[in-house]
């Protein structure tokens, strides 16, 4: 018989990645206005993953990833990626040194065209033919005007376009707002073929279920703090203790 634990320190069933490998948060605390919004919490995303990371509206999740990727000053605590720290580092430092952000709200520069949305991040040998592998929809629309896309195929270009920039960890923020839950599905899919391919991923999605169909670990976060931490398999096996944990409260399952 073996025990998971849903604790307001969330300590149960994962930890940090290794310092060799992916992206390292230790103790990270952000604020807004001096009140704490993100209250010392430690994870990590692996290479090869999908990290899903849940909670209520207000947890702070979106802060969470803000904070790790240069959006914002985190107060206290360490970012490090591939064992490199980079909490001190510029936005732009950290994407080129590996990390991407996909924020929420699907921000496209409209009056360009797909295409000229897809290189404007483009590094290294990165071509068009990437972006059209992975969203085959996007070829016949690359001449067309970002604005005049659907709401499926712009995100499809915010994604495409953080991948052009050739991330080691991609952080996804809510990326199934506003859309049919078929696009929503299709585009949640595509992150768990990316881990697949050897890129750690950070899922932060209102589409529970999906999620943690999709994802590895699983992170719930409540009041700012991790209500628990583990396998995704194991929430999606048991309903009421993810009911429990979006609520912050402390539980114990034994399977």
């Amino acid at each position: 018989m073996t025990t998971t634990s849903v604790t307001e320190k969330g300590d149960a069933g994962a930890s940090p990645a290794s310092p060799t490998g992916g992206l390292a948060v230790a103790d990270l605390v952000v604020e807004r206005d001096s009140f704490p919004i993100v209250r010392g919490v430690s994870f990590g995303v692996p290479l090869g993953e999908v990290t899903v990371l849940l909670g209520a509206n207000g947890a702070g999740k979106t802060t969470l990833l803000e904070a790790i990727s240069g959006v914002i000053p985190a107060a206290r605590g360490t970012v490090s990626l591939d064992g490199a720290r980079l909490e001190k580092a510029s936005r732009r430092e950290r994407v080129r040194r590996g990390l991407g952000h996909v924020e929420q709200g699907r921000h496209i520069f409209a009056h360009l065209t797909t295409e000229e949305n897809l290189r404007v991040a483009a590094r290294g040998d990165w071509t068009l033919a990437e972006a059209f592998e992975l969203f085959p929809e996007l070829a016949a629309r690359q001449k067309l005007r970002a604005g005049l896309l659907s709401g499926g195929e712009q995100q499809m270009v915010v994604v495409a376009r953080a991948l052009a920039a050739r991330p080691q960890i991609l952080m996804a923020d809510e990326l199934s707002l506003g859309l049919a839950p078929r696009v929503a599905s299709r585009i949640l899919a595509t992150m768990r073929g990316l881990a697949d391919r050897g890129l750690g991923v950070l899922l932060v999605e209102q589409l529970a279920a999906l999620a943690l169909s999709i994802g590895d670990t699983v992170h719930v976060l409540a009041q700012g703090a991790f209500a628990y931490s583990g396998p995704c398999a194991t929430l999606r096996e048991n309903p009421e203790l993810l009911r429990r944990a979006y609520l912050g409260e402390q539980a114990e399952e034994r399977r």
